[in-house]
């Protein structure tokens, strides 16, 4: 049995970024779970991992760029499960370890430089430390991690596969 084209496979990858843009979405507005500053960085990194999973399978690439590729996502999705796993950390703080609370990230980067306000969202906030939502015993930034650490592996596969 053959396996499915790298195309194929590369727009499943996008696909399933898709799904948890939608998923997340779907938290905000139907669920009303509002997401913090690392929630957002989070769907950052979704979104450029998704965007170059659709252009590897547009683009179709032959060796050098295919290493290329893999390589691109393997890094988005290795920075996006960091943000993930720094948010898991967050969760599991003790009650008196916890950040207080902070601004919202819009107000960081409208009047902070960019340097300090990621300085400020990557200390965390309250937010952040907050479980709002769970799934099989794992939060939403646990998902993300497991996700994202998933798709950087069938990503390495896929793209450098002959």
């Amino acid at each position: 049995m053959q396996a499915p084209s790298k195309r194929n496979i590369n727009l499943i990858g996008a696909a399933s970024c898709v799904g948890m843009l939608a998923f997340a979405l779907y938290s905000q507005h139907v669920l009303l779970l509002d997401p913090c500053p690392l929630c957002i960085l989070q769907r950052i990194a979704v979104i450029a991992l998704g965007m170059t999973f659709l252009v590897a399978a547009i683009h179709g690439p032959q060796k050098v760029a295919s290493y290329a590729y893999a390589a691109l996502s393997v890094l988005l999705a290795s920075l996006g499960a960091a943000i993930a796993g720094w948010h898991m950390h967050l969760q599991n703080l003790p009650a008196d370890e916890i950040p207080s609370c902070g601004p919202g990230l819009g107000y960081m980067l409208e009047n902070f430089p960019l340097v300090d306000a990621l300085n400020m969202v990557f200390k965390g906030s309250g937010e952040c430390a907050e479980v709002s939502w769970q799934f099989l015993g794992l939060t939403m930034p646990a998902w993300v991690f497991v996700t994202m650490v998933c798709l950087a592996v069938v990503a390495s596969w896929n793209n450098l596969r002959h």
